[in-house]
């Protein structure tokens, strides 16, 4: 009688079993491989495994199933068969529990380390919502004219003084002759007046003079026409006399008042005091000024711009804005942080600036000033903070931060966006419910 295989043999016998070529796919890619001999050198059962980890696991069965062969054999000797160890199990354990114990002692000293930087930070107040601001003219005239030439260029830099267009000053030249022909005119008028004053006042001693003379001659009339020496009509006529002598007089008083108010009252005072000569001379002096006008300079050192704008034989009216100059030395940063964000913040606190355009470059810079006043208290239609519909906004408050070391930096220009950091000095501190805890720990125990 035939022994009976053992379990060992019908394991390998199942895996050096040959597969069959016929499959349900005879045409897939398990017929290509059945019909090479190259490929059935290796043992068949292998070759169907798709990827290594089924072939670890029907490895890990076959040697359970040898260990389990082996038991009885073991058992006769008197030995205990070692159960199979798994050796992808044994490392991954150790190193988890490494990690783990490295992760639970790095927790406090995290806590700890997050709570100082905690307690010691927040002394920086940093904001992106701030642009470069420079003082910015719009040059205009007060005067209209024809542009009779452009002295300077786009993006030209200008010195206060330099010349921008000239207007044409034909019109202004022939104004200021007419003027200064006016003052002239004014002068000699006023010279007229004190020379007819002072006739008039020889005109009112004749009178007075001619006056006496009546008045003899109308009382010896009188006596002569008492003694009947004299007809009555020569008394008469000797008194008319008199009475024309005497309203002469008061008509040549009234002509030297109206002389004397011509001349300001005083007809010694200089002429250059006189209010008409004062006018005629203010009309000089604006049709001088004005004609200076036509020449248009910089208001300041700076930098032309929108000069385009602006074209020789165009008609430019009064106060109309012709380019624009941008200063180059007077030049801030205007940030508006958050009303949260100014807790700390005080004028003549250290700012460090950083600019979008130039990467790594820093200048240095002074809170200036803080506005007395939030943004939207300026605006056109400013909110209503009793009505119903009332919805709590977080304000912006501007403020003005000085550059100091513009000298070989890059140039700043108008509306650049701008990221500062004001050092306030103040670190952010223990939360307020520990010092309030702490406070009332220390007062009751006090």
């Amino acid at each position: 009688m035939r022994p009976r295989p053992s379990r060992n043999e019908q394991v390998m016998s199942n895996i050096n079993e040959p597969i069959p070529l016929e499959r349900e796919d005879a045409s897939g890619p398990h017929a290509a491989r059945a019909s090479d001999d190259n490929v059935h050198r290796l043992p068949p059962r292998i070759s169907e495994f798709e990827d290594i980890e089924a072939l670890r696991e029907h490895s890990d069965a076959i040697s359970k199933a040898l260990a389990e062969d082996r038991a009885p054999e073991a058992k006769e000797h008197g030995a205990t068969p070692a159960a199979p160890q798994s050796r992808s199990t044994t490392g991954p354990q150790k190193k988890r529990s490494w990690k783990r114990t490295f992760l639970f002692a790095l927790l406090p000293v995290a806590l700890i380390v997050g709570s100082y930087f905690y307690v010691t930070g927040g002394a920086i107040m940093s904001t992106d919502n701030a642009y470069v601001q420079a003082d910015v003219a719009g040059v205009s005239d007060d005067i209209s004219g024809i542009v009779s030439q452009v002295v300077v260029k786009e993006n030209q830099k200008v010195e206060k003084g330099d010349i921008l267009f000239k207007i044409d000053d034909k019109p202004f030249k022939i104004a200021l002759d007419k003027a200064d022909a006016q003052l002239g005119m004014t002068k000699n008028d006023l010279l007229a007046l004190r020379t007819s004053y002072k006739d008039m006042q020889a005109q009112i001693a004749q009178a007075k003079a001619d006056i006496d003379l009546d008045t003899v001659n109308f009382e010896r009339q009188q006596k002569l026409a008492a003694s009947n020496y004299t007809p009555q009509a020569t008394l008469d006529a000797s008194r008319n006399t008199l009475i024309a002598a005497q309203q002469k007089l008061a008509s040549l008083k009234q002509q030297l008042a109206g002389i004397a108010a011509n001349l300001n009252g005083n007809p010694d005072a200089p002429i250059e005091d006189h209010p008409r000569y004062k006018a005629a001379l203010a009309a000089r002096d604006e049709a001088a000024r004005q004609l200076s006008h036509t020449s248009v300079r910089a208001p300041f050192d700076g930098i032309a711009t929108n000069v385009s704008s602006l074209q020789p034989g165009q008609y430019l009216a009064a106060s109309a804005t012709a380019m624009n100059v941008v200063s180059t030395d007077h030049v801030w940063i205007e940030a508006s942080p958050k009303e949260t964000e100014m807790t700390a913040v005080r004028p003549g606190q250290n700012v460090s600036i950083g600019v979008d355009t130039y990467p790594g470059v820093t200048w240095k810079g002074t809170v200036e000033s803080i506005n007395p006043a939030s943004a939207s208290s300026f605006s056109l239609l400013p909110a209503e903070n009793t009505s119903g519909n009332w919805v709590k906004v977080v304000q912006r408050i501007p403020l003005r931060i000085r550059v100091d070391d513009t000298k070989g930096k890059p140039p700043l220009r108008v509306g650049m966006s701008v990221e500062v950091s004001i050092d306030t000095g103040h670190p952010r501190g223990f939360p307020t419910f520990l010092t309030d805890l702490f406070g009332s720990t220390v007062n009751a125990h006090g």
